[in-house]
């Protein structure tokens, strides 16, 4: 049997860190995913809700925000439970073994980041300008610029 789920997207709220009584960081969210497709009612993603634990949760939760990209390695898994008025409620989530960070904190940080490489780039005589910048005309390469 195989129960394997690989999804990025977008957190659609600030994650929620909470700790069992046995002390275990607990971190659920919920995850926006686009659709290759639309549909009839015009809703081109997917909310999918999750759930992971111990540091990578705290991690989640201490530097990740709501809007922030995301990509999530687990399983799904579903289970139930009786509610206060005694209804039986059933969830299906996932259950999140990685946790992934695909965007910086902010662009000013990553732009800062960047400027950093840049002097240090210049620093070192490293680099200089982007080969792969310009009008969209084909870059000539010649056999001895390859490291191979």
């Amino acid at each position: 049997m195989i129960n394997n789920v690989t999804l990025v997207g977008r957190l659609t709220r600030d994650p929620e860190l909470k700790y069992s009584q046995s002390g275990v960081a607990v971190c659920n969210g919920n995850i926006a995913v686009n659709r290759n497709f639309k549909s009839n009612d015009g809703q081109d993603a997917d909310f999918i809700n999750f759930v992971t634990f111990k540091g990578g949760a705290e991690a989640l939760a201490n530097y990740q925000r709501k809007g922030n990209l995301i990509g999530l390695t687990g399983r799904i898994q579903t289970r139930n439970y009786e509610n206060k008025e005694g209804k039986r409620v059933y969830v299906t989530e996932v259950v999140a073994d990685s946790v992934q960070f695909l965007e910086s904190k902010s662009s000013n940080q990553s732009n800062n980041q960047q400027s950093q490489v840049n002097a240090y780039n210049k620093e070192v005589g490293v680099g200089g300008s982007d080969p792969f910048q310009g009008d969209g005309e084909p870059i000539e390469i010649q056999d001895s610029d390859l490291p191979f």
